[in-house]
């Protein structure tokens, strides 16, 4: 009874080891196909950084160029902020599918904080947001604190150009203008190193330069910059010391039709930039949680098989004192 009670356990060992060993094998496999992606998403990325943060700092320089140093940003309906916010609509990028780690649950919590951060004279305020969602896993957000989703855009694993974001940019641009909403912030994760993501939440409309949101992937790239205006405050003194790069525009046919066909497109490659840091952050994300379980697998076979062998080392001996036993009574 004993014997067959260590067989069956033996046999249940081995099956284990087996089971451990063929999850081991897809992960591995889930490993490497995100590494590919990974490395594919991050070229999209660095290739568009730096014009999509140029791009920013264009729109912000003429937002001052326009309104001087009051900070009255009533000369276009994109530039003007609104001192009592009500209303927030949020763009929420993350992922299609899981097994990223803690990919999509840091990315809905600060999206959850940053609308708790909202204040009117130094007193925090409630504030009601709606979600555009970008990939599945977004609709989270209502399963977990309730927010309200009014649209749910497909999301490529690998973005293929500027189309994917134009409708979305279009929707939001209108509704802003239509004063559905006060503010439009857009929550991804920046793509800081292969082994680090950091989820942000950056306030697209209305342009502020004041507002205190850091550039897209700027601290990614290394840069003791972390805000918006440090940033121009840098590029400032840098360009008040060389008289070729002070800026001055020259608006035809006239400010209003400039900025009207300019910045639309600067939210829609800020908005682009974005999907595009989230993609990288992503596959990255995947591609560290499929590695530490294709380790933890490792860790399970190696302990596992080490349990087996002292399992069956332990019934071999059992065999040998029975034949010895039994040897010994006959004598």
């Amino acid at each position: 009874m004993v014997e067959t009670q260590k067989m069956a356990q033996t046999k249940e060992i081995v099956r284990r080891i087996k089971s451990v060993s063929n999850t081991k094998k897809i992960t591995r496999a889930m490993e490497m196909v995100a590494a590919a992606k990974m490395r594919k998403a991050v070229e999209a990325v660095l290739r568009t950084r730096t014009y999509a943060n140029l791009s920013w700092e264009t729109v912000l320089n003429l937002s001052e160029a326009l309104n001087g140093n009051s900070g009255d940003n009533g000369s276009h309906p994109l530039l003007t902020k609104k001192d009592n916010v009500k209303k927030v609509g949020i763009i929420l990028v993350a992922s299609n599918r899981g097994l990223c780690g803690g990919f999509n649950t840091a990315i809905i919590n600060k999206a959850h904080q940053s609308i708790k951060k909202h204040h009117h004279m130094g007193e925090p305020v409630e504030v009601e947001a709606d979600f555009i969602l970008l990939g599945k896993k977004g609709k989270a957000i209502s399963r977990y604190f309730g927010y309200n989703i009014i649209a749910d855009f497909p999301k490529e694993d690998l973005s293929s150009g500027m189309a994917e974001v134009m409708p979305i940019a279009k929707m939001v641009i209108s509704d802003y203008l239509n004063g559905k909403y006060d503010k439009i912030m857009v929550a991804y994760t920046d793509f800081m190193s292969a082994a680090k993501q950091a989820p942000r939440v950056k306030q697209l409309l209305p342009v502020d330069v004041k507002a205190h949101e850091e550039f897209l992937g700027i601290i990614g790239e290394g840069s003791k910059v972390s805000t918006t205006k440090e940033f121009i405050k840098e590029k400032h003194e840098k360009h008040l010391s060389d008289e070729k790069f002070i800026y001055e525009y020259t608006f035809e046919p006239s400010p209003k039709e400039v900025l009207d066909a300019m910045i639309p497109r600067l939210i829609e490659v800020q908005l682009y930039q974005a999907v595009l840091e989230s993609n990288a952050s992503e596959h990255s994300a995947r591609m560290n949680a499929m590695h530490q379980a294709t380790e933890a697998a490792s860790d399970m076979v190696s302990e596992l098989t080490l349990f087996y062998n002292k399992a069956r080392q332990a019934s071999i001996t059992a065999e040998i004192a029975e034949i010895s036993a039994g040897a010994n009574a006959l004598k």
